[in-house]
């Protein structure tokens, strides 16, 4: 068990399963837009025939279900932020004992003066994109 544990733990894959379940969550949040907003607009521009109860209106015969496509933002929101204090949190309070910080805000960087890219690390010499030297007084972001 110890070694499933270690398996489960490991920084990248809780990362990848996160990005996974946000992907499916908007994958749910599309498809109801197109199926409730975009195929009834559709099938009006077509002369097509049909009508849905539910909020929302009638155009050309077709019901536009906006009743649908807010229920789906709600379970969106609300999906998020149970992945967000189920996973994320407890994640990255194991993660912190650990000595490691995961989700937290990007490290500082600094702007180049030539080619103005503004993702060097603040530690940086010179810059990765033109090879231009940086001054140490460079301001961090």
């Amino acid at each position: 068990m110890k070694g499933f544990r270690n398996f489960l733990m490991q920084g990248d894959l809780i990362v990848i399963a996160v990005g996974l379940v946000i992907a499916l969550a908007f994958s749910t949040l599309i498809k109801s837009f197109t199926d409730s907003i975009i195929t009834p607009l559709v099938n009006a521009a077509e002369g097509g025939k049909g009508a849905a109860a539910g909020l929302g209106w009638t155009v050309n015969g077709q019901r536009i279900l906006l009743g649908n496509f807010i229920s789906a933002i709600v379970y969106f929101l609300i999906f998020m932020a149970v992945i967000y204090f189920v996973l994320v949190v407890p994640y990255r309070a194991y993660m912190k004992r650990k000595g490691t910080t995961v989700f937290g805000p990007p490290a500082d960087t600094i702007t180049c003066p030539q080619c103005l890219s503004d993702d060097l690390p603040v530690g940086a010499l010179r810059c990765r994109h033109c090879g231009s030297p940086l001054l140490e007084s460079s301001a961090a972001d």
